[in-house]
């Protein structure tokens, strides 16, 4: 069986405890992390408190890359993988077991990043931001305290992926999977957007809404860049009709 290094980044939004910056930094090295990506972090990554909690991990703290927007940091990966710890992010998003959507990248190959975004300490990723993943992790809890610390997240998480890694094998002759780049399908998104307002099949106050389900089932059906390609070509050919007879 085929055995590909699976490249991995995690992906931090909005941190804001240096000493979980350090642990996450650690957490890096023990697990074969290729690299450590910070979006707006409101900690300083090479604080003393950072730097020792890293322990050698440190030169992922000194490499770490750091974006304003979660779009950037993720536009040149393959698979978008987001954690979830709230429960008012709405039916509309899908969860999962970690167990689920780590297979499902074992099977899915690519030969891109794969990025495990992990949102803000106090209030986790927005759901536009949730929106952007393929697939969204929730990790079970005891009930009466599910609130897990963003270290302890993270380790959960890379524990199980390595370990998934070490016992799973990937699909015999799988071809590679090239899914559509985030930024190419918000941009897609923006541009339905717009035409359903201007026919009216779309109004202001639920237009967000609705287009979130369509992302949702677009994310799910794992959609391509030819698969985008082809429907913004519809849309060209609608805006154009529409334009014609009014």
């Amino acid at each position: 069986m085929d055995k590909r290094k699976i490249d991995v980044k995690i992906i931090l939004v909005e941190p804001i405890g240096e000493i979980n910056l350090g642990s996450i930094a650690r957490l890096c090295k023990n697990f074969d992390v290729n690299e450590l990506r910070l979006v707006s972090p409101r900690c300083d990554p090479l604080s003393p408190d950072s730097l020792k909690m890293a322990m050698h991990g440190k030169s992922f703290l000194e490499n770490a890359k750091i974006y304003k927007e979660l779009i950037d940091a993720v536009e040149d990966c393959g698979h978008i993988i987001a954690t979830c710890g709230r429960i008012d992010h709405g039916k509309s998003i899908p969860l999962n077991s970690s167990k689920h959507v780590l297979e499902w990248i074992l099977k899915k190959s690519t030969n891109k990043p794969i990025a495990l975004v992990f949102g803000r300490e106090d209030r986790g990723l927005s759901n536009t931001e949730l929106l952007l993943a393929q697939k969204v992790i929730s990790i079970q809890t005891s009930k009466d305290y599910p609130s897990l610390n963003l270290s302890h997240a993270v380790a959960i998480i890379l524990n199980n992926l390595y370990t998934s890694k070490n016992e799973f094998s990937f699909l015999e002759n799988d071809s590679l999977i090239e899914y559509a780049p985030a930024i190419e399908l918000n941009n897609f998104i923006e541009d339905a957007k717009k035409l359903l307002l201007e026919i009216g099949f779309l109004h202001k106050h639920t237009a967000k809404s609705r287009m979130s389900k369509i992302q949702v089932l677009l994310q799910r059906g794992e959609v391509r860049s030819d698969e985008i390609a082809l429907i913004r070509g519809i849309l060209r050919q609608l805006r154009w009709f529409h334009k014609k007879t009014k």
